[in-house]
């Protein structure tokens, strides 16, 4: 591939020079969208095992169109064995199972893994599947990402931004909610070793809840944290940090910021609770009145999923997803369907479709204002 230059675009919301001790940051509302904070939240760096995000992204769109399941196993290539640290130490023609090739990325970042997902994944080529990777990061908005491997591991031509990088973890959040619990994983045992997870807000921050680190010696050390507080459940992102020790400090520091934005302080005698199984999806275009997840009806339809669609939001009530139906309706023309997650959530979706034709349903969409995604 050829060479991809630096760039330097104009920050949208706040601007001012970068302090010594890290490279970018922002700090953003999950559930709206809202940049709070940010700097040089538009500059190319270099995103280490903040790849594993986007790994983990098409992992779970895998399980979600029965790809994959929790409990298949996935077969250690010699090639992913040999990958280099931070790794579990597979052996070649060993294998791994799903779910804890999951959390063995999103708590230990282990390279080995995230090779083994990659070549599982997409016929057994890693390069293929970072073509994949970067394929759908334009299909999510990552305008500014370019994706050489599934782990982060040094390329010059691998690059992101702090802002890219936040809307891929939005992505994670709301179009796979059923999954976010693996992030606010803290230990994990495995073939009797534990191990711990690097982002120490999930012990030190009240109410964080994921979400992943990054560390190669040209990127420095990133994290990205969420926390949910007061209603509201904030992102912050860090690139380029000089230590550990920095770059948890600056994402309390943005954290703070955000909910304090919205008059949300610190909770007396607070305790930081396990992450829940799922997070609450409020999609931008929500008002913002709570929703309560009713049980599904009986009579509630099923579709068969599969082939090439697009997904317009994951609502927590049927009234609320029959509303973006008419609103998708009135803006595009095509008729989108309800279909009940059995975990309280209500997907709007139009199936069935080429991959052509989802792409322009996609930017139909986008062009009247509407939050969507092709998937798979």
């Amino acid at each position: 591939m050829k060479k991809i230059l630096s760039f330097v675009i104009a920050i949208l919301f706040c601007t001012g020079a970068v302090a010594a001790d890290y490279r970018a940051a922002l700090v953003a509302d999950m559930d709206t969208g809202r940049v709070i904070f940010s700097e040089h939240a538009n500059d190319a760096n270099y995103p280490a095992s903040l790849t594993k995000i986007m790994t983990l992204y098409l992992t779970f769109d895998a399980l979600e169109h029965g790809r994959l399941r929790l409990d298949d196993y996935l077969i250690v290539s010699q090639s992913a064995a040999a990958a280099p640290s931070v790794k579990l130490g597979l052996a070649a023609g060993s294998k791994i199972r799903v779910e804890d090739a999951i959390i063995a990325l999103a708590v230990y970042s282990a390279n080995d893994v995230a090779r083994v997902l990659a070549e599982n994944l997409k016929g057994g080529k890693e390069g293929t599947f970072a073509s994949l990777m970067t394929r759908v990061a334009r299909e999510i908005g990552l305008s500014h990402t370019n994706f050489e491997n599934s782990s982060g591991l040094p390329d010059d031509d691998h690059l992101s931004t702090a802002r890219d990088i936040a809307l891929l973890s939005m992505a994670v959040y709301k179009h796979f909610p059923q999954y976010w619990k693996y992030f606010g994983i803290k230990t994990w045992t495995y073939n009797g070793k534990t191990y711990t997870n690097g982002n120490r807000l999930l012990e030190t921050y009240p109410g964080c809840d994921g979400m992943k680190t990054g560390y190669t010696n040209k990127s420095k050390y990133s994290l990205v944290a969420t926390a949910a507080r007061g209603g509201h459940h904030l992102l912050s992102v860090v690139l380029g940090a000089e230590n550990k020790d920095v770059r948890t400090a600056v994402s309390t520091r943005l954290l703070n910021r955000g909910f304090e934005s919205y008059g949300i302080g610190v909770p007396a005698n607070y305790t930081v609770e396990p992450a829940p199984v799922t997070s609450p999806i409020v999609q931008k275009y929500a008002d913002d009145a709570p929703q309560i997840a009713p049980t599904p009806a009986a009579s509630a339809p099923t579709y068969t999923t599969g082939g090439v669609g697009v997904q317009f939001g994951a609502f927590g009530s049927t009234d609320s997803a029959n509303a973006m139906i008419a609103r998708v309706k009135n803006a595009t023309g095509a008729t989108a369907h309800l279909e009940p997650t059995g975990t309280g959530l209500y997907r709007v979706r139009v199936t069935g479709l080429t991959e052509l034709a989802a792409q322009n349903l996609k930017n139909r969409a986008s062009a009247a204002g509407i939050d969507c995604y092709v998937f798979h």
